[in-house]
């Protein structure tokens, strides 16, 4: 991981079913940025994903975890790429695995409007006890709980 510190890191996602794999994402991007935009899926674009919980619920737990801190703002997500394709004074942004991909294509789309791109830093999985991924799936279905034990 690096141990640059950035001026304002994005950092986005689902959070259903707030996990430890959200905590070390989250975590990460505390640790690296000055501040912290968290982009949270709204009902609508979240809801691409089967039976979650609301985007207020989902946003409140977001603000009780880091109740703490006053680095950060969380808003609603329409798409995967957020204000990081507006807002030009992103420096970072941190992703798990899964949606590396995603940032990358924030990148190409920062570069054709001109704007820099932005530092990736990808966060590897949880890992549950049985050695796979905790994911908000798994614990919807009941297989594992938030901190990946089985169920």
């Amino acid at each position: 991981m690096s141990n640059k510190r950035y001026s304002k890191v994005a950092v986005g996602g689902t959070f259903d079913k707030f996990h430890d794999g959200h905590k070390k994402l989250l975590s990460t991007a505390f640790e690296l940025g000055n501040r912290i935009e968290i982009g949270v899926t709204s009902d609508a674009f979240g809801g691409l994903k089967g039976e979650i919980d609301s985007c207020e619920e989902r946003m409140n737990n977001l603000k009780l975890f880091f109740k703490d801190k006053s680095n950060f703002r969380v808003v609603s997500l329409d798409d995967p790429f957020g204000t990081t394709i507006y807002e030009a004074d992103f420096d970072a942004i941190v992703v798990s695995e899964e949606t590396e991909p995603t940032a990358m294509k924030i990148n190409e789309i920062r570069l054709s409007k001109g704007m820099n791109p932005l530092d990736i830093i990808v966060v590897s999985f949880v890992l549950a006890e049985d050695g796979n991924p905790i994911s908000s799936t798994r614990i919807r279905r009941g297989e594992i709980d938030k901190n990946g034990l089985i169920i």
